[in-house]
């Protein structure tokens, strides 16, 4: 134990409230930092009681009082010395305008390095809370890969200001509460800090369903009290029989927490009587093979019920958390939970990843921990580089804060912990980015299966993958861990900015042609000057501005052609006319098709542009397109591409009389003429006939007329007509 230093700060002698004074910080810091370690704190304190001097919290206490709290709640994880100097200084940057370099030159550029991952982004120009919240986790996010320290700050930081929230306003008690929950409580419990998670947990609980809080908690206190007997007889009886058998260890009668009980009821579907007759028990012991042989003495003295044992020992879960979990039948029939640990197991079940500065005498245990940890903060850098803006890294994040897992096995024996619900194409990804990119098909057990399936614990997955192979925007709706989901994202949008730069290029060459001028004409000094004076870096970059729709390339080329206004009216009358643009129907990602008229290779086309998406095309005629043609603006001529191969839905409505098999016998007609189905609807018009409108499958408008011309040889067929709407 360090020896005690001498420092004039003044004793707490209120016993009515909690203590924040640098006085019981340093007092309580003396159990295990030496005292020049606690001088160093000390000197934090002072720096950050002078910067924020004269500031208060709502509560109406100085505000110094937050940050020697939060410094307090990372002494009592053990954290080291500049962890608990980065914490008294955690809100400088934030509040006070001192900047970090200050910070570095007072301490040094790790300290200063820890304050500026916790504090806030100040001048970041978006648009709304959601934005300022998402770039704000980012950034921290991003922070905590490179020390993983920074979270461990900001989790104390939120667990203190849980602690103080009912001094703010509804309205933000509840938002700050909702994020708690969304967003710190699931990280706490992926980096294994459980204590933090459930306190964290029960006060957002609390604060934002305050009504329902306080009922689940007035039923859990009476049905607590009248069972406190059961519960000390099963304790005893459990005691009794480890003594019998020779084994020592420590039983423990565990209540679950109220959040607990009430996230079970919702998932679940049951009523309270159901969850709370569940008693908890917490068995420690000293060594890893008398968990297994305490086992085997509790089912012989309680009957297990089958399918609920796991071992969380020989499989940790994903944040490290050794354990094993068995149900049991007890006494007059009440279900008893019981779970099995070592003294170090309960260590890090309770510390997670601030045991690797804890315990640093049980290296593997510690080891295993910060591994998993290491591993997941490696995927969050996957994922910010897969993500278009901060907003969808926050929901990325989400995705992976949330997994019941599944335990599955690699050819060689491995084993990968995936989410719940999780796709073979996940597990693709979760073994690296560029199998999962190249990914054709899997063996799951040996049996070819398809991308899409779901994958079950125990389940051995191999991988097929072909060097041509890219990733399916269809997988979007099937991929569950935010890694391949931002993987496939990223690459979409590569592909979509490639489409809308060849898209972009096609237009602005025909409107050059249109206005009597080749690209090749525009010269370098002009195009510079014209990019420079719009703010576009790059001839790439304007071209998929113009793909995308979110530049008119008619307006591009006039102002590349002409320099002056006389020039603009001249080129608008004298360009010699130009063929529509060519539409090959495979540009999926920066072409679309109304859905309002279904338009087919071979109909006649226009062309609407529309800002993010690119073109959309509409056949002639269609009564959706209003005023555009009048305005001329964003309208586009286009027609089909001669060689254009693609097979687009469209709908046509048929009149049946009303008989027996009717549906049955024209759908038959439709797949004989090799078209899909892919959507009915049918309603009757009166007790004789009745309206069915098919979305079919076609090659272009001679396959729709070969169609109709089958359907209208159907008996039952009244009438057929292309429909739009």
């Amino acid at each position: 134990m360090a020896s005690a230093i001498t420092i004039p700060y003044p004793v707490n002698d209120r016993q009515d409230r909690p203590r924040f004074l640098v006085s019981d910080l340093c007092i309580f810091l003396e159990s295990y930092l030496s005292a020049e370690q606690i001088r160093e704190v000390y000197r934090a304190y002072l720096f950050s009681a002078e910067a924020h001097e004269g500031q208060r919290r709502k509560s109406g206490e100085p505000y110094i009082f937050h940050p020697v709290a939060v410094a307090r709640i990372l002494g009592e994880m053990r954290m080291d010395y500049k962890c608990l100097m980065a914490a008294v200084l955690h809100d400088v940057i934030e509040d006070t305008g001192v900047a970090k370099e200050a910070l570095a030159r007072e301490f040094d550029e790790e300290i200063a390095e820890l304050v500026d991952g916790v504090s806030k982004l100040t001048q970041m120009g978006v648009k709304n809370h959601a934005e300022a919240q998402a770039a704000n986790m980012r950034k921290m996010l991003l922070a905590m890969t490179k020390d993983i320290r920074v979270i461990l700050i900001k989790l104390a930081d939120r667990l203190h200001n849980m602690r103080t929230l009912g001094a703010l306003d509804p309205a933000k008690t509840r938002r700050i509460a909702k994020e708690t929950l969304e967003i710190y409580a699931p990280i706490a419990n992926r980096l294994g800090i459980n204590n933090i998670c459930l306190e964290l947990e029960e006060l957002s609980f609390s604060h934002y369903w305050p009504w329902r809080y306080r009922c689940l908690k007035n039923a859990v206190g009476r049905v607590r009290g009248a069972r406190k007997e059961l519960v000390s007889n099963v304790e005893g009886a459990i005691q009794g029989r480890m003594r019998q058998e020779g084994l020592e260890g420590r039983v423990i009668g565990r209540q679950k927490h109220l959040y607990g009980i009430y996230r079970k009821m919702v998932q679940k579907k049951r009523s309270f009587s159901e969850v709370v007759d569940v008693y908890a028990f917490r068995i420690i012991v000293d060594r890893l093979d008398t968990c297994y042989r305490v086992l085997g003495t509790i089912h012989n003295l309680f009957k297990p019920l089958p399918g609920r044992f796991k071992d969380y020992i020989a499989i940790p879960k994903v944040n490290g958390y050794q354990s094993l979990h068995t149900l049991l039948v007890g006494p007059n029939g009440v279900r008893i939970e019981i779970q099995i640990r070592t003294g170090d197991m309960h260590r890090m079940a309770e510390a997670g990843i601030a045991a690797h500065w804890i315990y640093k005498s049980a290296v593997g245990q510690v080891g295993g921990t910060h591994t998993r940890a290491t591993g997941w903060l490696q995927n969050l850098l996957e994922m910010q580089k897969g993500s278009g803006d901060s907003i969808e890294f926050l929901e990325n994040v989400k995705i992976d804060l949330f997994p019941d897992e599944v335990y599955v096995f690699t050819p060689k024996g491995h084993i990968l912990v995936l989410p719940q619900g999780a796709s073979v194409v996940d597990f693709a990804y979760a073994i690296h980015s560029g199998v999962g990119n190249a990914c054709v098909a899997a063996r799951v057990d040996r049996r070819l299966t398809p991308l899409r399936t779901r994958l079950h614990s125990g389940q051995t997955v191999e991988i097929i993958t072909a060097s041509g192979a890219r990733p399916k925007p269809s997988w979007l709706n099937f991929v569950v861990t935010g890694k391949a989901r931002a993987n496939v994202r990223s690459y979409l949008k590569q592909l979509q900015a490639q489409e809308a730069e060849d898209l972009g290029r096609r237009m602005l060459d025909q409107e050059l042609l249109a206005a009597g001028r080749a690209w090749e004409q525009v010269g370098p000094e002009r195009l510079r000057g014209f990019l420079a004076e719009v703010g576009v870096a790059t001839v790439e970059d304007l071209w998929r501005q113009i793909g995308f729709g979110n530049r008119l390339p008619r307006l591009v080329a006039r102002r590349l052609v002409a320099s002056d206004p006389r020039e603009l009216r001249e080129t608008a009358v004298g360009g010699r006319p130009v063929g529509p643009l060519a539409i090959k129907g495979s540009e999926g990602m920066v072409v679309g098709f109304g859905k309002c008229c279904r338009p087919i290779p071979g109909d006649a086309i226009v062309g609407i542009f529309s800002p993010g998406r690119g073109i959309v095309v509409h056949r002639q005629g269609c009564r959706n397109l209003g005023d555009f043609q009048r305005l001329g603006q964003n309208w586009l001529e286009v027609e089909w591409d001669p060689d254009a191969q693609v097979d687009l839905p469209t709908e046509i409505r048929v009149d049946v009389g009303n008989r027996r098999g009717v549906l049955a016998t024209v759908a038959a007609t439709i797949a004989e003429t090799g078209s899909n189905i892919e959507n009915v609807r049918s309603h009757e018009r009166d007790d004789l006939s009745s309206t069915i409108n098919f979305l079919v499958i076609v090659h272009g408008r001679r396959h729709l007329a070969e169609i109709m011309r089958r359907l209208r040889a159907v008996p039952a067929v009244m009438r057929i007509v292309r429909a739009s709407r």
